[in-house]
């Protein structure tokens, strides 16, 4: 019995020496069929719980479960008295936060606790890719470089660091690689270039019978972007579209630049079996591409929409097309 005790008393000033841990029962077994229920509401108990006789309280207790079966209970005014009046010590004030906010777990006036500012997240961007010419869209004018909406297709995959800044701003910061694929409204468009610039024309094996069912240019590149944000729903974490849970709405806006490290063009085309013509070439691509990215999160889905600032190919040939390349979709 005296070995129940300690560790009774153990577990009693493990509530008031842990302030890390928030328990609100422990449950002590005993022999083969029996255990104690240990509950404690307010931790203001602790001072004068450790001034209880708990062998007298046993022992009283044990007395009336031999005379009693079924579930006994003790009322407050049957236990034994305090063995010696203490002075409560002044109990140290902690603020408990029970949230899944894992960048403040609980404050105190002696220590105060943080998680990691920074955590990190690989994210994948799913969307469509475009591109304006002079604020409209080429296919207005029948060009032969219009792209489909659909099966345009922009993806990404970044290693995304998210800072918190102080309340309810955090940052987003990180580098990735990313895929522009333009595929061409006309299947037969061929992409040829000379000295002037590029030139998209029909391949002329369409005039004689060749059935062709997709032509396409795509290019690759490594990124870096810094997104500021604001997180109105104070998670540290970053949710995803699989989470059962999320913030209300988080908004962000900011710059991004990516270096071009491949270039190609697709023709895929019926003659006599399935063919393709792969071509590997910079296509006047400029090297460089920079621009502004906005960051929408509704709960635990985020949206993203890139949009270029400088011209997808090289302005100094007088015949490339003078187009700004965006996209949007869904970060996962």
């Amino acid at each position: 019995m005296n070995k129940i005790f300690c560790i009774l008393i153990l577990l009693v000033s493990g509530f008031h020496t842990s302030a890390q841990q928030k328990p609100d029962t422990v449950i002590v077994e005993l022999g083969k069929t029996s255990r104690v229920v240990f509950t404690i509401r307010d931790r203001n108990d602790l001072t004068v719980l450790r001034q209880y006789d708990f062998q007298a309280l046993f022992t009283d207790i044990l007395n009336k479960v031999e005379g009693k079966a079924g579930i006994v209970a003790i009322e407050p005014d049957t236990l034994p008295e305090v063995v010696e009046e203490v002075e409560p010590a002044e109990e140290e004030v902690v603020t408990w936060d029970d949230d899944d906010d894992d960048d403040y777990n609980w404050t105190s006036e002696r220590y105060k606790h943080y998680s990691k500012r920074t955590r990190h997240s690989v994210n994948f961007d799913l969307g469509v890719n475009n591109y304006l010419e002079d604020g409209k869209f080429p296919d207005d004018n029948n060009e032969l470089y219009s792209v489909r909406p659909w099966g345009s297709w922009y993806v990404a995959i970044n290693s995304i660091q998210r800072t918190h800044v102080g309340g309810k701003f955090y940052l987003e910061w990180g580098a990735g690689f990313s895929w522009f694929n333009f595929k061409f409204q006309n299947d037969n468009v061929l992409i040829t270039k000379d000295d002037d610039g590029l030139i998209f024309q029909e391949d002329p094996r369409a005039a004689q019978g060749v059935d062709f069912t997709k032509s396409k240019l795509t290019a690759s590149y490594i990124n870096a972007s810094f997104i500021p944000m604001l997180d109105f729903g104070g998670h540290g974490k970053k949710s995803r579209v699989w989470d059962s849970y999320g913030s209300n709405f988080r908004i962000g806006i900011g710059p991004y630049g990516a270096y071009r490290i491949g270039s190609h063009s697709k023709l895929v085309y019926d003659e006599g079996g399935k063919e393709k013509d792969k071509n590997k070439d910079s296509f006047y691509l400029n090297n460089f591409r920079y621009g502004v990215r906005l960051q929408l999160g509704i709960y635990s889905t985020d949206f993203f929409f890139n949009y270029d600032l400088n011209e997808l190919f090289s302005t100094s040939k007088p015949n490339n097309p003078n187009l700004n390349a965006f996209s949007f979709g869904v970060i996962f």
